[in-house]
């Protein structure tokens, strides 16, 4: 195999990389059906980035309808705070895209302190030494934005941006397709349904921790396994979990 045949020090060949970022297009699309479920869309969604883009950790920030972000959607606790820090502080690479609905890309850590000094203050023992986000939007409206965090330092391509960019509007499509935006009811019923499940799902990782004494990216790891494997809602066996009708 030639050098040309690769992508990035993993090994992993730009052919199969390819085929994974066809089947995360595929799965998205398969989402355009009434009844699919937001939090096992964008779970899934910052799960694949991670593969596809040699990234540590991935997550996404939603606007709830009120004009303020959360974070709905991460692959550690790690990237979870990083994300809760950025709302905390009001300013950050990930709120940056969202609000001015385009692609932020921080190549070092050393950036933040310049560009946004007090979120720089409260992440500096974070561990990521870059992040890339890209908004969740669809026209001239931003509902969230998708991000990627390293820990080494480095920006994304312009190839693989583009590529986060498009998998981040087809999900934005998924949630609110053409039959939801005509029904405005509808789909601020459907962020906040996602947005409680949410909610649930951080009770459930808290009850499993304690419970099993075990961190909370264990915890989530085994509340995510369990919905896998038996072909179930993430944020319906966290609600089970909460309601103590299921134990892990």
């Amino acid at each position: 195999m030639t050098e040309s045949d690769r992508d990035g020090d993993d090994g992993v060949t730009r052919t199969t990389r390819e085929t994974r970022l066809l089947e995360t297009f595929v799965t998205l699309a398969d989402t355009l059906v009434a009844g699919f479920d937001t939090i096992d869309l964008l779970q899934m969604l910052v799960d694949r980035c991670v593969q596809l883009f040699d990234a540590t950790d991935a997550g996404i920030m939603l606007d709830n309808g009120r004009g303020e972000l959360e974070v709905i959607a991460s692959t550690s606790e790690r990237s979870r705070l990083i994300g809760v820090l950025q709302l905390g502080a009001g300013e950050g690479p990930c709120v940056e895209a969202y609000a001015a609905g385009r692609a932020v890309s921080v190549s070092d850590v050393s950036e933040l302190v310049d560009r946004w000094p007090v979120f720089a203050a409260r992440s500096a023992e974070s561990g990521y030494a870059a992040v890339d986000a890209v908004p969740l939007r669809l026209r001239d409206t931003s509902l969230g934005s998708l991000n990627l965090f390293r820990e080494r330092t480095g920006a994304l391509s312009r190839a693989d941006t583009d590529a986060v960019q498009a998998l981040a509007d087809v999900a934005t499509i998924s949630i609110l397709q053409e039959r939801v935006l005509r029904q405005t009811d509808v789909a601020r019923d459907q962020l906040q349904r996602a947005l409680d499940s949410r909610v649930v799902i951080e009770q459930a990782k808290g009850i499993v921790s304690y419970t099993l004494d075990v961190d909370m990216d264990e915890a989530f790891k085994r509340l995510r396994d369990h919905a896998r494997s038996q072909r179930l809602r993430l944020s319906d066996v966290a609600t089970a979990v909460v309601e103590k009708r299921l134990r892990l």
